[in-house]
């Protein structure tokens, strides 16, 4: 452990490694990262050094740490080109924020994103952080932590997440509220399906194999990343928060689902369905069910479809908000200025 009031990059190895710096911050067990100290997925060590891994291989980490008497806090970046930094962070990151270990108070919180962030700006000139939230605090602690360090800062929503809170309903009292059209739709496809659902909590090679077929026969492009996501609903196979979701037409799947459920929140990670079964809806089936089972078996006071504003996601959703990108330039570097102007006059003209 560091004295009170250090700091200093946590790993940070050049290209030429062989092993990833997260690889080995995950093998460490480093205290304050694990499940068991991260209520939320995506700040995790597990979680990070996956996506690190196996969606940004080619991307050197720098982990920056900050510590104060027994609180601790992490930014997970990585380089995207020269004295440029970005967040460990992609399509699949619901959130991208500092990760906390005994930090209780948002001063405390802010005095070691401060830190962070004037160590940062020893070798960094730019830095963009995506997808931030606002309404947990995340955007303003980055906007003034790193203006008190020096930086200039921009802040622009560029993505919106669709969320629900359940507010103590039971399935039926949410379903009474969706549009009139999808429960219209459901009520008349499920009288006449042939279709069977089954959600599983434990993943099995069979299980994945199902999915990754729907998958290939879905309109979705080809997934860029399935041995990332083979490797997160395995993690979660194994912790029990697993939902993977079918829709089988004769054994035969052709509608999937993958979603994560723990601590009273519902992550919608991944949905797809086979073009050729349209006509049977089965996507919207498949959705039906595992609503109905995250609110009245698994109890979720949130579920949260993820980053995209697709209009299908109004349907089941209530409520939305932006999702930020965070941009921070050293005026320390002249590389940094004509960035820095341009993407404040982009904020201003929209």
């Amino acid at each position: 452990m560091q004295g009170q009031g250090e700091h200093r990059s946590l790993v940070s190895f050049p290209p030429t490694t062989s092993v990833s710096a997260l690889t080995l911050l995950r093998d460490a067990q480093t205290g304050g990262l694990t499940r068991a100290d991260q209520l939320h997925l995506f700040d995790r060590i597990d979680w990070l050094e996956a996506l690190h891994r196996l969606c940004m291989p080619d991307s050197v980490p720098h982990v920056l740490s900050a510590t104060d008497d027994k609180a601790q806090a992490w930014l997970f970046l990585a380089e995207s080109g020269e004295h440029k930094r970005t967040a460990i962070a992609n399509w699949y990151s619901f959130a991208f924020r500092p990760v906390f270990a005994g930090a209780s108070s948002p001063e405390q919180r802010s005095h070691l994103i401060e830190k962070i962030a004037r160590d940062l700006a020893r070798d960094a000139a730019q830095l963009n952080l995506y997808p931030v939230l606002a309404d947990d605090g995340t955007s303003a602690l980055f906007l003034s932590t790193f203006r008190k360090a020096g930086w200039i800062t921009v802040g622009r929503p560029m993505g919106i997440n669709h969320y629900l809170n359940v507010g103590g309903r039971d399935f039926d009292a949410y379903w009474a509220g969706r549009p009139g059209k999808l429960r219209s739709t459901v009520r008349r496809k499920m009288r006449a399906t042939t279709l069977t659902f089954e959600i599983h909590s434990a993943m099995t090679d069979a299980l994945w194999d199902d999915y990754a077929a729907v998958y290939r026969r879905s309109w979705k492009p080809s997934e860029p990343s399935l041995d990332f996501l083979r490797q997160i609903a395995a993690c979660e196979s194994r912790a029990g928060t697993l939902r993977l979701g079918f829709a089988r037409e004769d054994g035969f799947p052709v509608a999937t689902q993958l979603w994560t459920v723990e601590n009273g929140v519902a992550l919608i990670h991944k949905l797809a369905h086979d073009q050729g079964a349209d006509g049977m809806s089965p996507g919207t089936l498949l959705s039906y069910h595992m609503f109905r089972a995250a609110i009245d078996e698994d109890k979720v006071k949130v579920v949260d479809y993820g980053t995209g504003d697709n209009p299908y996601k109004t349907e089941w959703m209530e409520a939305q908000r932006p999702l930020y990108r965070i941009d921070c330039f050293n005026p320390r570097f002249s590389s940094a200025w004509l960035p820095a102007a341009r993407t404040a006059i982009s904020k201003l003209v929209g």
